[in-house]
């Protein structure tokens, strides 16, 4: 078996070729990253091949055609919410996944890819795919550009598997060189930890649905097995407040220490998320694992003892 990971240094993809390296010892594993968010430590562990280049250059897919894997896991993408340049995000997001899918039809490679939660935007949950796809950023958008292209893509071609993942709010090991962008679960334990008074949004009663980067290496997994074609949720099917979050991370560190609360600087914030995952059990037989009661207390050990934290922005 051959796969190709695209991302493969980064947050969640750097956590599935170490698990696929782990599990299933006799594959070929190839990551392809540009090393523009990405982190090298990531892959010290890893002993497949690194291929070094954007998923926007022709020769990167050229490279990716000449290897015909059986399998594509793209987690490749700009993940900056924030980011406004309209153009560059959907050429990275949404053009080079055409690409990636040209590949596929040709060597008739499975695909999982990355979606998102972002795709909802404000719709009032629980998230369903296919319904209130109302994105409020142009990250958001991109994504569901992704997923309208893929629909396209699934029904011309019924013989090349192709699932994508929206991933709601995923928190986990490996995250740190994320910055901005790390989880909140990252934030707030980095800032309690040097003493800071964790900080969120008035007044921490915005809920999102939390999931451990373990699970949704498993979806990945899980969607590559299955042989099928579909986009689902990836979630825990529950909204926990943020309030709830700190309120875990206090008991995870055995400290105690008030919440500064400010005001939210982003119009276009996704103020209550929560994954509907009816067809995601169905299509995938997948089914998370790790509440944030289990998942925060055992990725702030992690923490404490992999992560250089004091260096963290934070």
């Amino acid at each position: 078996m051959r796969a190709v990971i695209t991302g493969g240094a980064g947050f969640i993809g750097s956590n599935l070729i170490l698990e696929l390296q782990k599990r299933f010892p006799d594959w070929e594993l190839f990551v392809v990253d540009d090393f523009s968010s990405g982190n090298f430590k990531n892959l010290r562990t890893f002993n497949g091949e690194v291929i070094t280049g954007s998923i926007t250059e022709e020769k990167t897919i050229q490279k990716i055609e000449k290897l015909k894997p059986d399998v594509i896991f793209h987690q490749g993408a700009i993940v900056d919410t924030t980011l406004t340049d309209q153009r560059r995000m959907m050429e990275v997001n949404c053009e080079a996944f055409k690409e990636l899918l040209e590949v596929a039809r040709k060597s008739r490679s499975a695909v999982v890819y990355a979606s998102s939660g972002a795709v909802y935007g404000n719709t009032e949950p629980p998230m369903v795919v296919g319904k209130g796809e109302l994105p409020e950023n142009v990250y958001g958008y991109s994504k569901l550009a992704m997923d309208r292209y893929a629909r396209k893509f699934m029904k011309e071609n019924p013989t090349v598997p192709v699932v994508g993942l929206r991933y709601f709010n995923v928190y986990g090991p490996r995250e740190e060189h994320k910055g901005k962008m790390a989880s909140m679960v990252l934030q707030l334990t980095v800032q309690i930890l040097k003493g800071k008074r964790p900080r969120l949004f008035k007044w921490g009663e915005q809920k999102r649905d939390f999931v451990y980067v373990k699970d949704c290496v498993e979806a990945n997994i899980k969607a590559f097995e299955s042989g099928k074609s579909g986009i689902v949720n990836v979630g825990t099917g529950n909204a926990r407040s943020f309030n709830e979050v700190v309120e875990t991370i206090k008991k995870a560190l055995r400290t105690d220490v008030e919440v500064e609360y400010f005001d939210n600087p982003y119009k276009f914030y996704q103020n209550f998320t929560q994954a509907d995952l009816t067809h995601t059990k169905e299509l995938l037989n997948w089914t998370p694992q790790t509440q944030i009661e289990e998942g925060i207390p055992e990725y702030v050990n992690w923490i404490k003892e992999n992560v250089d934290w004091e260096e963290l922005p934070y």
